[in-house]
């Protein structure tokens, strides 16, 4: 009787699937005794029921167990933002609160003087006006844009064809509008409408209306079409929020009677309106972040560069971050205002 031949890739394939076996057995071995060692050494001792953290007992409850795992899930994130994001937000905060300036020899030197870089800003002639643009556009323009997300994702939601390619139309802009791309389109004047600028309406507002009204309403105007390019995100959350509304809640709504536009105010709005807070948010945020030619985060930055590269001294580190924090101060006053009065207003539908 003869043997069969024995087949040379067969048995080099078992005995790789050997080695591996007792790799990955190894390999679990380590993992195992290394999990005991962290949850049993003089710091940290895991029982049953119970957790030893630094000589103190707890109890182990399923709450605490999700959470701990929680935790531990995003510590890597936590220390990254102790590190690189809390840490920088608390030294500029108390560098606010100096004079300071940076030597090539020594470092940052400072001083302690208070609130003096904050007073300052305010008897400032340049920051105040610039404060008041600000302000005044957030106002016109953060409302304009979440109507116009909501009136955008209302009209892709409904079904239609080519629903995809009118997402990423509207969305399209947001990739623009990162980098040196806006900032280049916004040099060629890219950015703004032709028909705006050649009429008789900016004319009006100039002649008729107060400087602190005219110069923050010539300038929505000027990038009214930059302006409605931040709707991208907020169109997405809106469509969003709108495919989670129940279809059954309109079918019962038409049965009864109730118009498109009755729909619209007592089912759609009412259905997104906890988005709204998210969307403003991000509008604020996004549009605060964006540098403008003369704008308040170009001059805080000049502020922190005064002198040529090469001599000793950077002056303006203090007031800088005074100018930084006062912007942040008005951002959040700005949200704080809008989300309000958007819970307010749902409240009062409620």
């Amino acid at each position: 009787m003869t043997k069969k031949p024995i087949n040379p890739k067969k048995l080099d394939f078992t005995k790789m699937k050997i080695f591996f076996t007792k790799i990955s057995n190894f390999l679990s071995l380590i993992f195992e005794k290394l999990g005991y060692f962290l949850t049993h050494n003089i710091f940290v001792y895991v029982y049953p029921k119970k957790v030893r953290l630094f000589g103190i007992k707890f109890n182990i409850t399923r709450s605490r167990r999700d959470a701990y795992y929680g935790y531990m899930f995003i510590l890597l994130w936590l220390i990254g933002f102790l590190i690189f994001t809390l840490y920088p937000m608390f030294y500029s905060f108390y560098l606010s609160l100096h004079e300071a300036y940076y030597n090539l020899q020594e470092g940052i030197t400072s001083t302690y003087i208070g609130f003096e870089n904050y007073l300052n800003i305010f008897r400032s002639q340049t920051l105040v006006p610039l404060f008041a643009t600000y302000v005044v556009r957030m106002i016109l323009s953060v409302p304009l844009i979440i109507v116009f997300s909501i009136l955008i994702a209302v009209l892709i939601n409904v079904p239609m064809k080519l629903k995809g390619l009118f997402r990423t139309i509207f969305f399209l802009p947001v990739i623009i509008a990162t980098g040196p791309v806006i900032g280049e389109l916004t040099n060629q004047n890219a950015t703004t409408l032709p028909a705006l600028e050649n009429s008789t309406l900016l004319v009006y507002i100039t002649e008729n209306l107060g400087s602190w009204i005219a110069d923050p309403l010539v300038l929505l105007l000027n990038s009214l079409l930059l302006v409605l390019w931040y709707a991208g995100i907020p169109i997405l959350i809106f469509l969003a929020g709108l495919q989670k509304i129940d279809r059954s809640i309109y079918e019962a709504a038409s049965i009864d009677g109730a118009s498109p536009w009755d729909r619209f105010w007592k089912i759609t709005l009412p259905g997104i309106s906890s988005l709204i807070g998210v969307s403003i948010i991000y509008v604020v945020v996004t549009m605060s972040l964006f540098v403008e030619s003369g704008g308040i985060l170009e001059l805080t930055r000049s502020h922190m560069l005064v002198g040529a590269p090469d001599s000793q001294f950077w002056f303006g580190y203090g007031y800088a971050a005074a100018i930084a924090w006062t912007y942040f101060i008005f951002m959040v006053l700005i949200m704080l205002i809008f989300i309000t009065i958007s819970r307010g207003r749902r409240g009062s539908r409620a």
